[in-house]
């Protein structure tokens, strides 16, 4: 990516934000923020489906991650980051304010409870950083999500058994894997990958569930953790 005066001072306008202890993300030094957080959020860019979007949906903001990152990027796309904490919301509007980063919305909303509503089928691509399982990311993301629309989503190495259970999802989901890219976003990252899938049609009857239902009742898997 070509540098950016605007850019690069959006950037450290937001590690001064999450330098904050009270900041919602245990990483606070700012060196190690730039290269794990903010180094981790822009390598998705090399996906052309993220880098030509305007519509986006970052899930499970936590600490407005990738979303804010990605927002200060691509200055011509809306970035809406659901988040389900208050807590973390108010953090992450007020780093927006902060970094000026105008072209993104903060939503304080359970996922499934956005997808029913006013964000159903309304974004191009779908980010989730370190959120949960492929199966869960799958059908979190399928009523969020555009006819032809994409998923993007950061893992590690996932158990051999997640990747079964999400390929189960896919077909209930109406989401496809198209790609899985090795990246390695800083130097002592480990067995980093980019997950791409892309949506088939609309969004299947029924999805999304009630709120609670992806973890403890899976589509076809047994239920994983979080990521680390």
């Amino acid at each position: 990516m070509t540098p950016d005066p605007e850019f690069e001072n959006a950037i450290e306008r937001l590690l001064d934000a999450l330098a904050d202890p009270l900041a919602p993300t245990s990483i606070h030094d700012r060196a190690k923020a730039r290269r794990i957080h903010i180094a981790d959020s822009l390598v998705a860019l090399q996906l052309e489906p993220l880098a030509r979007a305007r519509t986006i949906a970052d899930i499970g903001a936590g600490a407005g991650l990738p979303g804010l990152v990605i927002a200060a990027a691509l200055p011509n796309a809306q970035v809406v980051l659901v988040e389900a904490t208050k807590r973390k919301c108010e953090f992450i509007r007020t780093a927006a304010n902060a970094a000026g980063i105008e072209n993104c919305r903060v939503v304080n909303e359970r996922i499934e409870t956005w997808a029913a509503g006013g964000g159903r089928e309304a974004y191009q691509v779908v980010t989730a950083r370190a959120l949960a399982p492929l199966a869960a990311l799958l059908e979190f993301a399928s009523p969020l999500l555009v006819d032809q629309g994409h998923l993007v989503a950061w893992k590690g190495a996932p158990d051999p058994a997640e990747l079964v259970a999400a390929g189960r999802t896919e077909r209930l989901t109406a989401m496809v894997h198209q790609a899985t890219v090795e990246v390695a976003p800083y130097p002592e990252s480990r067995d980093r990958s980019l997950y791409l899938y892309r949506k088939l049609g609309p969004t299947p009857q029924g999805l999304p569930r009630r709120v609670g239902m992806v973890r403890k009742r899976p589509l076809g898997q047994a239920r994983f953790g979080n990521d680390p």
